[in-house]
Parts: C-alpha cells; sequence; structure tokens
C-alpha cells in the first residue's frame, strides 16, 4: 500500500503560505491599535478642552462634514478630528473582519475576535452618537471610554503572535494572578472615566491629602448615582463638591489598590517566569504602573494641566497594553511539531 505524497505537499504548502497572510494581517492589527491609541487620547483632549459639545449634531458638524468659521471652531475641530481619526479606525477594522472573513477557513487566522471588535466598534460609534445627543451623560461617556480601551485593547491582542511553547508549572501559577490584575484594572478604569465624566478632577486640589485634609467631609450618596434622567447639560459637571470629592477621593484609593496589586503581579512575573518574553513583560507592566502614579500625582501637584491629565488618560492605555501583554505571554499555543515524514514502502 502507497501513500500519496502529493495530497502531503498540499498541505505543507497551505501550512507555509498561511504565517506570511496571519503576518501581514497582525501587521495591520497593529496599524489599528495605533489608531484606537491616538483615538483614546483624543477623546481625553476633546473632554479636558470641554469640546465635547464642540459639534452639537453627529456624524456631521452642524449640518456639514468639517466645522465652519462662525460656530465656535477651535472647539469643533477638536471634535471633528477626533471623530475623522475614529472613523479611519472603522475602516481598518472593517478591513479586518473582511480579511478574517475570507481566510476563516486558516487555522492560524483569528475570527472570533475579529467579530467581537467589529460588534465593539459598532458599539463605539452609537456611543458617540449618544455621547452628543445626551449632552456628555456621565454614564454614556464612561462607557464611551470603556468602548475605546477595549477597541485598544482588542486590536493589540490581534497583533501579537503567540508563543509556541509549553508553559512551565510556575508561569500556570502566575495565571490566576495576571486574570485578578485585569479585574482590578477594570474597576479602576471606570473609577477614572467617573472621575473625569463628572469633571471631578479638580475637587482635590491638594496631594496626599484632599482640601488639607485626610477624610473630607464627602457625599458618596449622590456620588455613583449612574443615571439622573434625560435633558440635563453635564458639560462642566453638575455635582456639588462633596460628591466630586467623593468620586475623587474613591479614585485616589483605588488607585493605591490597582498599583500594589499591578506592580506585585509584574514584579512576580520578573522573578519567577521562565520564558524572556514573560520576563519582560512583568518589567513593562512594573515599569508602567510607576510612570502612571507618577503621572498622576504630578497632575495634581502642578493644578491638572493639560498635557498632564491627557498623559494620564494615555498612562492608561500603556496599562492595558502591557497587561495584555503580559497575559498573551503566559497564555502560549503549544509548539507544532513539524510535519513528519512519511517513507513510501518500496
Amino acid at each position: 500500500m502507497s501513500v500519496d505524497s502529493t495530497a502531503f505537499g498540499h498541505v505543507r504548502t497551505a501550512a507555509a503560505a498561511a504565517p506570511g497572510a496571519v503576518l501581514w494581517f497582525r501587521r495591520l492589527a497593529l496599524l489599528g491599535a495605533a489608531l484606537a491609541a491616538t483615538v483614546v487620547v483624543l477623546g481625553a483632549w476633546v473632554r479636558l478642552t470641554n469640546a465635547g459639545l464642540g459639534c452639537p449634531d453627529w456624524p456631521g458638524c452642524y449640518g456639514h462634514l468639517y466645522p465652519q468659521v462662525d460656530h465656535a471652531a477651535g472647539k469643533a475641530w477638536h471634535e471633528m478630528i477626533h471623530r475623522y481619526v475614529a472613523g479611519t479606525l472603522g475602516v481598518i477594522i472593517t478591513a479586518l473582519l473582511g480579511w478574517a472573513l475570507v481566510r476563516r477557513r486558516d487555522p492560524e487566522q483569528p475570527l472570533i475576535p475579529v467579530v467581537l471588535l467589529f460588534l465593539v466598534v459598532c458599539l463605539q460609534g452609537t456611543l458617540g452618537a449618544l455621547t452628543v445627543t445626551l449632552l456628555l451623560k456621565p454614564l454614556i461617556v464612561t462607557a464611551h471610554l470603556f468602548g475605546g480601551l477595549t477597541t485598544l485593547g482588542l486590536l493589540w491582542w490581534l497583533s501579537i503572535t503567540p508563543e509556541r511553547r509549553v508553559a512551565p508549572a510556575a508561569e500556570l501559577r502566575l495565571q490566576k494572578f495576571a486574570l485578578l490584575a485585569c479585574v482590578v484594572l477594570v474597576m479602576q478604569i471606570f473609577l477614572g472615566g467617573w472621575t473625569s465624566t463628572n469633571y471631578a478632577a479638580v475637587a482635590c486640589p491638594d496631594f496626599p491629602t484632599c482640601q488639607r485634609s485626610w477624610w473630607p467631609s464627602m457625599d458618596f450618596r449622590n456620588a455613583f448615582v449612574l443615571w439622573r434622567g434625560l435633558g440635563i447639560d453635564y458639560e462642566g459637571g453638575v455635582l456639588a463638591n462633596p460628591a466630586r470629592m467623593a468620586i475623587h477621593y474613591t479614585h485616589r484609593l483605588g488607585a493605591v489598590v490597582t498599583g500594589v496589586v499591578l506592580l506585585g503581579v509584574g514584579l512576580l512575573t520578573l522573578r519567577r517566569g521562565q520564558s524572556t518574553r514573560v520576563k519582560r513583560a512583568g518589567a513593562l507592566l512594573a515599569a508602567a504602573v510607576v510612570l502612571q502614579i507618577s503621572i498622576g500625582i504630578a497632575t495634581v501637584h502642578f493644578g491638572i494641566p493639560l498635557l498632564l491629565a491627557t498623559l494620564h488618560n494615555a498612562g492608561a492605555a500603556t496599562l492595558v497594553l502591557t497587561l495584555l501583554w503580559l497575559v498573551r505571554a503566559l497564555w502560549p499555543r503549544r509548539r507544532v511539531l513539524p510535519f513528519a515524514h512519511v517513507d513510501r514502502p518500496h
């Protein structure tokens, strides 16, 4: 009985062609991740310059595709630049979806994460419209921030080529700590978004105290009301200062917990990791935590300047990227054995 080597040749050819196609897919995803990071930073810039209602309609601006000089052109351009970059990102994500669907039979081609990414970006478009039409409602704007970071995280995940190896037992024990760090970071991002969208960053102008007190008089009852009805213009914030202080102070306490957890996970990974990628990911996560805390303290100390406040949002995105890099490194794919040589019987 003979073995048809031609069939095996076709399998080898397909397997050899697949990595090149997936490589270009990952490069496009990396370009999308860079654009998504830009969108996150621009979104912070728009909020911090009070330009969220620079264009009160959507997707245009006062009925035009670009701002007009007779309608607060400065703020309008801030908002529209953000929309232009976000629109370009939407095109790239649509292209990634088309690519994944065409090559869906390729075992190396990611599909489900790309479909999820497309659904998230569609939701982002809806939230972007609601952000304007609901007059910067904090819950919607915070959800929009979450969507932006989720988009960034998915694109970054798709751009990373997983290692082909078997994870040792020491790294398997690190996985649960990495997942805990993800949960803690998500909660802290919500607190950061809630602080920003309620204009609570200025409520505590001193550090480490707040209003020169370690525990000022704060209103927690009104601080975390998620929905306050329709027709309220939230630009500049509507909460009294005690409620804003409660939000700000909670964010600070959350930063302490998040910093301890993420820094601990990073250092533990650096110590117990076996592969170079895992060790490097742990070191980058620890460095990102120190950098973000430093930017946060400096932002308060210097009176919340626009540059530092924007960098603080960029620091949150950096934490997402480094933590996902660590998670990806801790979940390698099993090494694929080379194709066995089959001898044809004589």
